[in-house]
């Protein structure tokens, strides 16, 4: 996976389109028709909530926030783009993730010169702000840009700053093991340098597996010996399951304090994971959450 991703930071690089703030050539001017694909749920609510939602022609797949997003063309999975799909749109800009792929697509719209920009939040809440300003400066709405990242400064610092309890004097803070599971039969869990961990650690909380790096698959052995308190997934993905009783069933669950105790938490995958504008709000629910599934079950490890 570590390579995969290096050759497709390697080929963006090398067409001038990684970054978050840098991109080679000019946005449309004020007095331009914007026609915008959006490849990214985030970057999709995030252009949605600067006011640009007149300008967006096509979205893909993992864009269904909010729900007015989900009227327009779909240029498919992020990952598995058609060229054909999104030139039939004419766009005058692309944005994506650095998640957008395959490779090949990517050459065919940059031979087709559209403008394309691939922004990354990093992980990082100082990540989404840089993002944000960079969709601003690029959908030619500055001024609301800079609306919304004052706004998700001050909900920052309200919600996901605040004091938890998940850290209490003399008991080590809560492991948490993230599982992605939109198929029982391809478990995945989440190391470090992953959305998942990012979260985990804003919650207050400690990766269990912050050993490993990015998604492995799910091994009994591991996850037993990681020996989470708590169990996190996405609400789709524990629906795939079958619930949290199915989700228990795959091999090891059951057999850490996370699955005796049945402590189980989920949110929505695009907002646990998305780093869009709702971050501060997911920190604060994903603390509650994780409060409240600490309260019903206390850990008894000493630190």
């Amino acid at each position: 996976m570590r390579g995969l991703n290096g050759r497709r930071q390697a080929l963006l690089a090398g067409v001038g389109l990684l970054g978050c703030q840098s991109w080679s050539f000019a946005a449309p001017s004020a007095a331009q028709s914007r026609r915008i694909v959006s490849v990214g749920g985030a970057l999709t609510e995030t252009l949605f909530a600067l006011g640009a939602m007149p300008d967006l022609v096509g979205v893909d797949t993992t864009s269904i926030y909010p729900e007015a997003v989900r009227q327009l063309p779909s240029v498919g999975y992020a990952r598995s783009l058609s060229a054909e799909g999104v030139l039939s749109l004419r766009p005058t800009l692309i944005v994506a993730t650095e998640d957008a792929g395959p490779p090949a697509v990517l050459r065919q719209l940059e031979a087709a010169r559209i403008p394309m920009a691939v922004l990354s939040a990093g992980h990082r809440f100082e990540g989404l702000l840089a993002r944000t300003q960079g969709l601003a400066e690029l959908s030619g709405r500055v001024d609301a840009g800079r609306q919304l990242v004052d706004d998700m400064r001050k909900s920052w610092a309200q919600n996901a700053a605040r004091p938890g309890t998940l850290r209490q004097a003399g008991r080590a803070a809560p492991r948490v093991l993230f599982v992605l599971s939109h198929s029982m039969a391809q478990l995945r869990v989440a190391g470090r340098d992953t959305a998942a961990d990012a979260m985990i650690g804003y919650a207050g909380t400690t990766n269990a597996l912050a050993d490993l790096t990015g998604y492995k698959p799910l091994t009994p052995e591991a996850v037993i010996a990681a020996a989470p308190d708590i169990i996190l997934a996405t609400e789709q993905g524990l629906q795939a399951a079958g619930g949290a009783a199915g989700l228990l069933r795959a091999p090891g669950l059951a057999q850490t304090p996370a699955g005796r105790a049945g402590r189980v938490v989920a949110l929505d995958a695009l907002f646990l994971l998305g780093f869009g504008p709702r971050l501060p709000q997911a920190v604060a629910a994903l603390m509650d959450a994780m409060e409240s599934a600490m309260a019903q079950s206390p850990p008894t490890r000493p630190m």
